[in-house]
């Protein structure tokens, strides 16, 4: 039944591929709402996945295109044929259906470019006077310094950071580790968050809610969350005039964009974002050349 299949697939990517939390949120998302539309239709309470075919997917993508923007619906494709792979290799089925539904064409939108002193005027807006203002400022000093993505920030534990040393060790997609290097602003910010902050906010929480071994906190003492790091980005883009459209994820095309335009190689860039394949590193060369042509159009006398 699918709803068992469902489950085994989810213990699969937890036990045995190791996924990350958000990862694992994602897929569970995905096949639930998939279930629920296989049943409003079949009006069953569950369906034999070996009665699920492409049309039956392709359908269910149809009335997802109403309400979901493309990239979306393309995720829960990916995610449909993940899961049906895997009831492939465990002898389930005898062929993959999602394998034969296309996936919906995406335009790849460059990231959005901006310049080193806004995002150091960025960085530099909350107020270190106060303690949600010191981890705020440790948070954003340490996104723009590493590159690292939000659900990679928010996992990360007080031992895996290095401040002498000046790098951290981060698990990304399919818990790959690297170690990802920093510089002296980030790790001047972080000391201070830790010193004079981490430890009121841990003093603060009831004891069944601190996570004493999470490096960046919540006031409660919990692990910060990635939606409460996208809401804090949010707060100080207010804050800061004429800076717009960016992201927590924004400040990780900061640093891999500002990094190529100071000569450095792409590969090394690569590694340092832990992309997979090359060819997603190098949507930061259109960025930077985009950047050229709009420095020629103003300078070149015959532009």
């Amino acid at each position: 039944m699918l709803t068992e299949e469902i489950d085994e697939f989810i213990k699969h990517l937890r036990y045995e591929r190791n996924v990350s939390p958000h990862t694992l949120r994602n897929y569970l998302s995905d096949l639930e709402q998939f279930s629920a539309y296989i049943r409003s239709m079949e009006k069953l309470p569950d369906l034999p996945v070996e009665r699920i075919d492409r049309l039956t997917i392709r359908e269910w993508m149809g009335r997802l295109h109403a309400d979901h923007k493309k990239a979306s619906v393309a995720r829960k494709l990916a995610s449909l044929r993940t899961f049906f792979q895997f009831l492939v290799r465990e002898g389930k089925l005898e062929a993959n259906p999602a394998k034969q539904v296309a996936t919906p064409r995406i335009e790849r939108k460059l990231p959005v470019h901006i310049t080193v002193d806004d995002a150091v005027r960025f960085i530099e807006t909350p107020d270190t006077g106060t303690h949600l203002g010191r981890r705020d400022r440790a948070i954003l000093e340490f996104l723009y310094a590493t590159g690292i993505r939000v659900s990679e920030l928010v996992g990360i534990d007080l031992r895996d950071v290095d401040l002498a040393g000046r790098h951290v060790r981060v698990f990304g997609k399919r818990r790959r580790e690297r170690v990802v290097p920093f510089g002296d602003p980030g790790a001047v910010a972080v000391m201070h968050y830790i010193s004079e902050t981490r430890g009121h906010f841990l003093a603060q929480a009831p004891e069944a809610e601190r996570e004493p071994e999470a490096l960046f906190l919540h006031r409660r003492g919990g692990r910060i969350t990635t939606r409460s790091v996208g809401r804090l980005v949010d707060k100080y883009i207010r804050q800061c005039v004429s800076i717009h459209d960016i992201s927590p994820h924004g400040l990780r095309h900061a640093f891999a964009t500002h990094l190529l335009d100071a000569g450095a190689p792409l590969r090394d860039i690569q590694e340092l974002l832990g992309h997979a394949r090359l060819s997603t590193t190098q949507i930061y060369t259109q960025v930077s050349m985009e950047k050229m042509i709009e420095v020629y159009d103003k300078a070149h006398p015959k532009a």
